[in-house]
C-alpha cells in the first residue's frame, strides 16, 4: 500500500469516473486502474462498484477511503514538518468564496495581498457553501470564505466582518420618501431574491419574517438561474420590484440606477467567516489572507478583531 494508491482511490471517489480521476492525478487511466486493482487485491476487498456507468464506492470502500483521506492529510503534515524552513507565504493558496462575496471582496483582497504576501498567488473557486465545504475537507481548497450559520466537523472558523443589508428600490418608488424602512414593510412589496439554496436569500428571509411568512415572492424570482446579484440589481433598476443587498454589493454610482434605503433598528446583517481544516499546515498563509481581508477597506462593514469574538 502506497500514498500514491491512496491518492488514486480518493480521486476516483471524488470524480466517480476513472478517466477524470486519472487526469486529475496526471497519469494514464490504465496506470491508475492497475494500481487500484493491485490495492484491492492486497486488501482483499472491492473498493468500487464498476457495474454501472457511474463509479460507485462500496460500503467497505467508503470506510477505507475516509481513512485514506486522513492518512493523506497527515502525510502533508509530515512533509511540511520536514521542510520547516520553507516560507509559508510562497506558493499558491487555494481560496474558495461564496458567490455573493467573491465579486466584491476579491478585487480589494488581491491588491492588499500583493503587499502582504507577494509570492503567494491565489487559486480561486467561486461556489455555494456546500460544494466549497466538500472541496475544503478533501484538501482541494486551503480555506473558504462563507457566511454564518456554519458548523462543520473538523473545520475551524475565524469571524471576519459583519455586513448590513440595504433595501434597493426603483426610482420613483414610495420608499424614496423615507429615511429608513422596516423589514416588515417589505412584505407588501414585490421582492426579488436569489434562487433557493443561496445563503443570502436565507439571511434576507430570516430577517424579514413577515416577508417569508406571506410568501409574496414573484414567480420570476423563483426561476432565476444561478446566483446573480447583478441580475437582481438590473431588474430593480428596470422597475420590476425591490430587493435587499449587502453593503459590499453597493457602489457610489448605484444612485443613478436605483435608490438605496437603510433599514431601521434591528438592521438585517450577515457575518462573514474564514473557514479552514483543523490540521491546516500553513498558519502564516492563513493569517496573511485574514490580514489582507482586514486591509481591503470594504465599504460599510464592521471588521471583527481577534479578541472581539
Amino acid at each position: 500500500m502506497t500514498l500514491t494508491e491512496l491518492r488514486y482511490i480518493v480521486a476516483v471517489a471524488q470524480e466517480r469516473h476513472f478517466g477524470r480521476a486519472a487526469q486529475r492525478c496526471h497519469v494514464s487511466q490504465p496506470t491508475l486502474s492497475i494500481a487500484i486493482k493491485k490495492l484491492e487485491e492486497e486488501l482483499a476487498v472491492s473498493l468500487f462498484d464498476r457495474s454501472s456507468n457511474e463509479v460507485i464506492t462500496t460500503d467497505a470502500g467508503a470506510r477505507i477511503i475516509a481513512q485514506a483521506r486522513k492518512v493523506l492529510d497527515e502525510a502533508d503534515v509530515i512533509r511540511n514538518l520536514a521542510n520547516e524552513e520553507q516560507n509559508e507565504l510562497e506558493g499558491a493558496f487555494k481560496l474558495g468564496l461564496i458567490f455573493t462575496v467573491a465579486p466584491y471582496l476579491l478585487p480589494k483582497l488581491i491588491l492588499s495581498l500583493r503587499n502582504i504576501a507577494p509570492k503567494m498567488p491565489l487559486m480561486l473557486e467561486e461556489n455555494y457553501t456546500t460544494p466549497l465545504t466538500d472541496l475544503l475537507k478533501h484538501g482541494d481548497l486551503d480555506a473558504i470564505v462563507i457566511a454564518e450559520p456554519y458548523h462543520e466537523t473538523g473545520v475551524e472558523t475565524i469571524p471576519l466582518y459583519d455586513e448590513p443589508f440595504f433595501a434597493i428600490v426603483p426610482k420613483g418608488h414610495r420608499f424614496e420618501e423615507l429615511d429608513s424602512v422596516s423589514p416588515q414593510a417589505l412584505s407588501d412589496e414585490r421582492v426579488l431574491l436569489l434562487t433557493e439554496g443561496n445563503c443570502m436569500r436565507d439571511h434576507v428571509l430570516g430577517s424579514c419574517t413577515d416577508l417569508a411568512a406571506r410568501q409574496k415572492i414573484t414567480g420570476l424570482t423563483s426561476t432565476l438561474q444561478g446566483s446573480s446579484i447583478n441580475t437582481i440589481r438590473h431588474m430593480v433598476a428596470s422597475g420590476l420590484g425591490i430587493s435587499v443587498l449587502p453593503a459590499t454589493a453597493l457602489t457610489e454610482n448605484d444612485h443613478m440606477l436605483f435608490s438605496i434605503i437603510p433599514f431601521e433598528s434591528h438592521v438585517p446583517t450577515r457575518r462573514i467567516l474564514l473557514a479552514y481544516r483543523r490540521n491546516f499546515v500553513r498558519p502564516k498563509a492563513l493569517s496573511a489572507i485574514r490580514k489582507a481581508i482586514f486591509s481591503a477597506q470594504l465599504s460599510g462593514v464592521s471588521f471583527i478583531q481577534p479578541n472581539q469574538d
